[in-house]
């Protein structure tokens, strides 16, 4: 996979799976944009991808937030020139609440991160994707919204929307030299373990084990290369033989 000339537009770039990407993009030859709503930690991804000898934009960017998600794209489309690839990755999930206890507060948050937030990012960069006929566009869904976990109810049927959203764009877009799909991981990581390798033992999945952020990552580059040019529309899964819930 190579990727010089590229400019590549990751949300939720911080930690975990998103700074992964981020830093295997730009070991690759990527110029990158990241953004995320955690600024002191956004700067020390700076640090690392311009010590691969690669160029990074970053900007304190809540997805929710239409103005600033369009703020974001607008300037990092006038600095570097356009972006290539779009990796929808921000999320919130870490709730488990039974469906008669949730607030419709707490669905709203979900909905206006996970969906939303998706939709902004990809209405913001997807004109100039058009008018070059050239385009990747990742979505990280999850397990979740495949086949729903009791308890996440919100989370699952916002992971849902964003899988059909990715199935149905790319029926719009892919003629066009857009290419859209979606990944969706199983049990992963902790995201505040800086090692992309590191792995804990789960009973979820019968590989027996969490996947990597350079697992994913990994998944998520292939998808964003002109390897995979022959693919659009997918939803892959990521989840280790994963053991439905």
């Amino acid at each position: 996979m190579k990727f010089e000339g590229k400019v590549a537009l990751i949300t939720g770039a911080s930690v975990g799976i998103g700074r992964a990407v981020a830093l295997m993009l730009a070991e690759k030859g990527a110029k990158t944009v990241l953004a995320d709503i955690n600024y002191e930690k956004l700067e020390k991804v700076k640090g690392e991808v311009e010590a691969l000898g690669s160029e990074a934009l970053i900007y304190d960017c809540d997805v929710s937030d239409e103005a600033k998600v369009n703020f974001v794209c607008a300037d990092a489309e006038k600095k570097l020139g356009k972006i290539d690839i779009l990796v929808n990755n921000a999320a919130i999930w870490r709730s488990h609440t039974p469906f008669t206890e949730l607030s419709i507060e707490e669905w709203k948050k979900y909905f206006d991160v996970n969906v939303w937030g998706t939709v902004y990012f990809t209405r913001a960069v997807l004109p100039g994707m058009l008018e070059r006929g050239y385009g990747r566009i990742i979505n990280v869904a999850s397990v979740a919204g495949v086949y729903g976990n009791a308890n996440m109810v919100h989370y699952s049927a916002s992971k849902g929307a964003v899988i059909a959203m990715t199935r149905a764009l790319a029926k719009e877009v892919t003629e066009k030299g857009v290419l859209v799909n979606a990944v969706s991981p199983g049990s992963v990581s902790s995201s505040m373990n800086e090692d992309m390798d590191s792995y804990q033992p789960t009973e979820l999945a019968f590989i027996g084990r969490t996947g990597t952020d350079r697992e994913n990552a990994s998944l998520i580059c292939y998808l964003a290369s002109d390897d995979a040019s022959y693919i659009s529309a997918q939803n892959i899964q990521i989840d280790g033989c994963r053991k439905k819930q």
